[in-house]
């Protein structure tokens, strides 16, 4: 099933037990989600968390999240529950004060940077980037499910962060690699091989040396791949410390059950390997950067030609929570950017951006159409729009933008619910609902006959996440 040339080498691994690693690639994929704790303070029934992450959950099965409209509501994301360690990364090197500034390089399609948004919290900025075009999209919508508002999305090859030195005080680097770590799948499987090896390795040190000069002095490059091979992890990072002044943070794992520390000439790592711990394959490590970084002082003349008119503030001031140094207009919508302008006009000065925060609404003809985004943001304030709660039948209607009625509907915008979670909106009027979720975003799936029993099941008991 695997091969031989990857057998060969796991054989002379340290740390790893090549013929029990091999016999549980071949047993099925755990099933782990992330809950977004700002949105859903439930739990699924049965639950068995996992331990090194606050909010990650084990699944008994593996449900149909494409049916599940909590799932289009950004409650929770399908995430792999060995990346989850991320957390543990942040948490024992990083102190969270205002201000700060975090770049997730490779972040398609969004679980690490959904999880970072909920560990850094509203008041400070992440950037999350994605180089490939359609896969930057998909972490846009992501991001947008979220609902945090504290993320810009970009689009660029990490070269061009060589024009922000200094400006992040975290740097995830989740790099491409030969993918050793989900070989249950085939497609990874089939993709392998020792030249491939080689060429990611090559490719990830050109991301670090790349990405290198725009993390602030005593600032923290967290690296990390889902393969098993030394070329691509330890020895990555030796080789970026003998290049550059940084080193490497030990984590305490001493509370994680089956976590392997790597200590490879003073650099450590940490592997999961799928017969130790509950997940895929997955290797992370920590630095610190210790050489004097220059931060160079940005200024732009732009700041007032973006602001908004008196009308545009008294509806955003009446639809949201957020401040008014956040409001921006771009011709005809307005959008609340998670930093100071200041700092957005100098990453639009060097980036292409291609979420600018949470869009609020657009302005057509004097009226003011919220966005699909106001919707899900965690900013939109209570009763701002009438509610409708509607059926999982109906919500899916709503997510394929089926033509359907809403008989109880006040005239005008409402926000749909389920669950007591906003969907989004639709305007009611009269003879028929406009159904506003995005086009791009539509499901396709039809809904088995079993129906409710392809979602999670959730407890309603008294025990609920706090």
């Amino acid at each position: 099933m695997f091969p031989s040339e990857f057998i060969h080498r796991l054989k002379r691994q340290k740390y790893i037990d090549a013929e029990a690693l091999v016999k549980a690639l071949e047993e099925p994929s755990p099933v782990s989600i992330r809950i977004n704790m700002s949105k859903w303070n439930k739990r699924p029934l049965k639950p068995e968390p996992v331990p090194w992450c606050n909010s990650g959950y084990y699944l008994q099965n593996r449900p149909s999240f494409t049916l599940d409209p909590l799932f289009h509501s950004g409650c929770y994301y399908p995430q792999e529950a060995s990346s989850m360690f991320l957390e543990q990364s942040i948490k024992q090197t990083s102190v969270m004060p205002g201000n700060l500034r975090v770049l997730d390089l490779c972040a398609a399609p969004g679980g690490k940077s959904t999880h970072l948004s909920d560990l850094i919290g509203p008041d400070n900025l992440l950037v999350a980037n994605e180089a490939i075009r359609s896969r930057a999209a998909t972490l846009a919508e992501t991001v947008t499910k979220w609902g945090l508002g504290n993320t810009l999305v970009t689009q660029n090859d990490p070269a061009a962060f060589g024009n922000l030195p200094g400006f992040f005080d975290i740097i995830i680097v989740d790099a491409p690699c030969s993918g050793e770590g989900m070989f249950r799948g085939e497609t990874a499987v089939r993709e392998w091989s020792v030249g491939n090896t080689v060429h990611c390795s090559e490719r990830q040190r050109r991301i670090l040396m790349d990405v290198w000069p725009a993390l602030k002095e005593n600032g923290i490059l967290v690296y990390s791949t889902c393969t098993f091979n030394p070329g691509e992890n330890e020895e990555n990072i030796k080789w970026l410390i003998g290049k550059k002044e940084a080193v490497c943070i030990q984590l305490d794992i001493s509370d994680y059950k089956g976590i392997i520390e790597i200590d490879f000439e003073g650099i450590f790592g940490y592997g999961f390997y799928p017969d130790k711990v509950k997940g895929e394959g997955f290797f992370i490590s920590a630095i610190r950067k210790t050489c004097h970084q220059e931060r160079t002082q940005f200024i732009s003349q732009k700041k007032t030609e973006l602001r908004p008119d008196k009308n545009d503030f008294e509806v955003a001031n009446r639809w949201t929570n957020f401040s008014n140094d956040r409001f921006f207009k771009w011709g005809d919508e307005l959008f609340a950017v998670p930093c100071d302008m200041g700092n957005y006009l100098e990453i639009y000065s060097k980036l292409k951006i291609v979420k600018a925060g949470t869009k609020l609404f657009v302005v057509k003809n004097k009226n003011y159409l919220p966005s699909h985004e106001l919707a899900l943001s965690l900013k939109l304030k209570t009763n701002t729009f009438p509610g409708n709660e509607i059926s999982l039948s109906k919500a899916l209607s709503f997510m394929r933008r089926d033509s359907f009625m809403l008989h109880d509907a006040v005239k005008g915008w409402n926000i749909l619910t389920y669950n007591g979670i906003n969907l989004g909106f639709v305007n009611n009027i009269g003879n028929r609902v406009n159904n506003y979720f995005p086009v791009e975003w539509r499901i396709r799936m039809n809904k088995p006959e079993s129906g409710s029993e392809n979602i999670i099941k959730w407890n309603n008991d008294d025990n609920d996440i706090t």
